[in-house]
């Protein structure tokens, strides 16, 4: 991926560094959801599925911390990220496919434990992420969930990015 034409226009090195830093964790964000797919419907244990994912093409553009952030942490937290994103689903989480429950585990992952991360960004990124790997509406059902998550998992955040209330004249 190349820096955002905002970067590549000002020229700057800290501008570059920004962008190819975000696209990195984009990167990792792929290799996450199909690692989890494999943890989930493989059952295989973190571990291996880290050492396999390691050796695909294009994980040396990734950043590998925080691949390791969200795969291990998901994997650690399954049960308590499920306990927030369930009472969200219209179904069984059973019925919620792999894929798309892999990017809901990112996504509740990365509001509660990378606040450096904009709420915002993190469900574009699992919109992206639902677009690229998932069926064919996941995306809208990705986005659904993780905006009925938002407001308890960033409560401030969330808060002071709506519009205020227009003014009252008298």
């Amino acid at each position: 991926m190349t820096a955002s034409p905002s970067a590549a226009k000002s020229g700057k090195p800290s501008d570059m560094r920004r962008a190819s830093a975000r696209a990195a964790r984009t990167r990792a964000r792929g290799f996450a959801v199909q690692a989890l797919y494999q943890v989930i419907v493989g059952g295989n244990p973190p571990d291996e599925v880290d050492s396999f994912t390691r050796e695909l093409s294009g994980f040396h553009k990734a950043d590998s911390v925080h691949f390791d952030a969200l795969l291990h942490g998901c994997a650690a937290q399954a049960e308590s990220l499920d306990a927030r994103i369930l009472p969200l689903l219209d179904r069984k989480m059973s019925d919620i496919s792999p894929i798309e429950h892999a990017i809901l585990w990112i996504g509740a992952y990365e509001m509660a434990h990378c606040i450096d991360i904009p709420w915002r960004v993190v469900i574009n990124e699992c919109i992206e992420l639902a677009k690229e790997f998932g069926g064919t509406d996941g995306h809208k059902y990705v986005n659904a969930v993780l905006n009925g998550l938002a407001p308890s998992l960033r409560p401030l955040e969330v808060a002071a990015d709506k519009p205020a209330p227009p003014a009252q004249t008298d």
